[in-house]
């Protein structure tokens, strides 16, 4: 007779919370569109960099210093006004930690990055999810309106993973100025690189967080600079603020190997620029399909575009990866599609017309 170990006791709210799910892999035939990824192989001058990283024996720089002043002087801030993680999302779950606990709110536009959810529950906080617009944007007025005595922090995505559509500057500009001094506003611009928008906010360019010492700014490499798997995201506010996300975090997180591959992409930032530029095209080529099918694609500011496909997201989603392009769905609510290799581009086209 086999019987059950007991086992620790887990919080009720982890316990129910489901972890957070990657994008499905694909096999050797498929085009892997699921997961929002730079398509294109590193550069010969970032892999040389990471071949001249420190051994894997020795612990890496904690603070990544390196890495720190070289954005500090880049964005014209002290370095102790950046703090890098081991991705934007390591930034977002430690500024939570430091911010909200058991009977804290965390306002968020819903839906939004899936990771959100399970950040204010794993710190005890209750998120406070905010419908987006009938056009697949913030609803900033009505997120506003969501504050409360007990919301430590706001997060706001831009452009909105899976969405797409962007904030604008004056639309940023007018809710920072309605929210507290003592909230926090996480600006999201984890896809930022890929905006072309010229009305869209750019937390870095704009310095938002001169004027609002309670924004924070996330940005990251793993998407426009295609560092997806060496996990490096970096935030720039006050230091203050970030000391306390620095506090929380998981020392030695940020591999030498990170921090290297993040200078040496900063210096070839202008090749890899061409790179983004290139996927810009084809993601304006696989928008003006789908429109041109029938669609209704939101405006597509990151690298990839959205699908409304409602009750019939599973379904199109097996149809996608019956045809080797592994998507992204969203039960219930649409198919997120990552801009991918120039031969995914027409392939994704004759499958969704087939889905009209």
């Amino acid at each position: 007779m086999v019987t059950e170990p007991i086992l620790p006791r887990i919080r009720p709210a982890i316990a129910a919370l489901a972890p957070y799910r990657q994008g499905r892999q694909a096999g050797p035939d498929a085009f892997k569109l699921s997961s929002n990824e730079n398509p294109f192989a590193p550069l010969p001058s970032v892999l040389e960099a990471l071949q001249d990283t420190t051994p894997i024996n020795r612990y890496p720089d904690a603070t990544a210093g390196r890495l720190r002043a070289r954005l500090g002087a880049r964005y014209g801030v002290d370095p102790d006004q950046v703090h890098v993680a081991s991705g934007s999302v390591a930034i977002l779950h430690q500024l939570i930690l430091a911010t909200a606990s058991v009977g804290d709110e965390v306002v968020y536009a819903w839906r939004s990055f899936e990771a959100y959810p399970s950040l204010p529950l794993v710190a005890g906080a209750v998120g406070v999810q905010v419908p987006l617009t009938a056009d697949a944007r913030h609803d900033l007025d009505a997120m506003a309106d969501a504050v409360t005595e007990r919301t430590r922090a706001i997060i706001v995505c831009t452009p909105n993973n899976p969405t797409g559509p962007i904030v604008t500057s004056a639309e940023f500009a007018a809710f920072a100025d309605r929210i507290p001094a003592d909230v926090l506003i996480i600006l999201d611009e984890a896809y930022a690189e890929f905006v072309t928008a010229p009305d869209a906010v750019d937390g870095l360019a704009e310095r938002v967080y001169e004027r609002h010492p309670n924004v924070v700014v996330l940005r990251t490499f793993s998407k426009a600079y295609g560092l997806a798997g060496l996990r490096v995201g970096y935030a720039i506010g006050h230091e203050k603020v970030l000391d306390a996300a620095r506090t929380t975090g998981i020392p030695l997180s940020v591999t030498a190997a990170a921090e290297s591959a993040g200078i040496a992409s900063l210096d070839a930032e202008a090749e890899l620029l061409e790179r983004v530029a290139v996927l810009i095209k084809r993601r304006t080529r696989l928008v003006t399909g789908l429109r041109a099918q029938g669609w209704d694609v939101p405006d597509a500011q990151g690298n990839f575009v959205w699908l409304p496909t409602g009750d019939g997201t599973d379904a199109a989603a097996a149809v996608f990866a019956d045809e080797d392009l592994i998507v992204r769905p969203f039960a219930g609510d649409g198919i997120r599609i990552s801009i991918g290799e120039e031969a995914s581009v027409d392939r994704v086209l004759e499958v969704a017309a087939t889905l009209c």
